[in-house]
């Protein structure tokens, strides 16, 4: 079992990056909010992990921190709900976000998620208040080299270097793979486009403009 990772960021595809440890990289998938939090590239990143293997894959998902990996695996412990669509749900919100819609019953904000109707919010719902029942947040953060947490480099994280239509596609790109449409995904950027945004920061943006 692999449970975490630290080495040097190589690249950042959301929802997917690859970081070098030791001389071997590893691709790891991971939601908009722990990708948020990473330093920029060529740095140190330290994430934790969970290793999913299939008869036809063998699959890495990556957090920020323990508090994001721990909901995650509650979440694909509900019925119908997957690891794709678990990425999905913490891309659109926090952890600590997610436990407050289910203990408040606030279906409206889930469904507004790609992928979740009315009835799997429900379920989600129903399943989840238990398991919630004693949630306590124990956020791990990622501290870079210089001592800066995620919170002050998330306003931060700008590539350098990339052109601005690439930026563009590689936010619509990130949408269509956590589970919105084409259409949707084109729209949601091209309302929150700005020059000079990273892809984090347009991905972001919209993500917030469709909930």
């Amino acid at each position: 079992m692999i449970g975490r990772l630290r080495g040097t960021l190589v690249e950042k595809l959301s929802p997917e990056i690859l970081i070098e440890c030791s001389g071997v990289g590893y691709e790891v998938t991971m939601p908009m909010t722990s990708i948020y939090a990473l330093p920029e590239l060529n740095q140190q990143a330290t994430i934790y992990t969970h290793f999913v293997v299939r008869e036809d894959a063998q699959l890495l998902y990556g957090f920020a921190n323990k508090t994001e990996r721990r909901l995650f695996r509650l979440l694909i412990k509900v019925n119908g709900v997957g690891p794709k669509l678990a990425l999905a749900i913490l891309s659109n919100m926090s952890a600590d976000q997610f436990v407050s819609c289910v203990r408040h019953d606030d279906i409206s904000a889930i469904v507004k998620i790609p992928g979740v109707g009315k009835k799997t919010a429900e379920r989600l719902l129903i399943e989840m208040r238990d398991r919630l029942k004693d949630w306590q947040s124990e956020q791990i953060h990622l501290v870079s080299s210089d001592g800066v947490m995620p919170e002050q480099m998330s306003a931060e994280l700008h590539q350098e270097s990339t052109f601005i239509n690439d930026n563009k596609g590689d936010a619509i790109n990130a949408l269509v793979s956590l589970g919105y449409k084409q259409v949707q995904a084109d729209k949601a950027v091209k309302a929150v486009y700005q020059r000079d945004m990273s892809s984090e920061d347009i991905i972001r943006d919209a993500l917030k403009s469709m909930l």
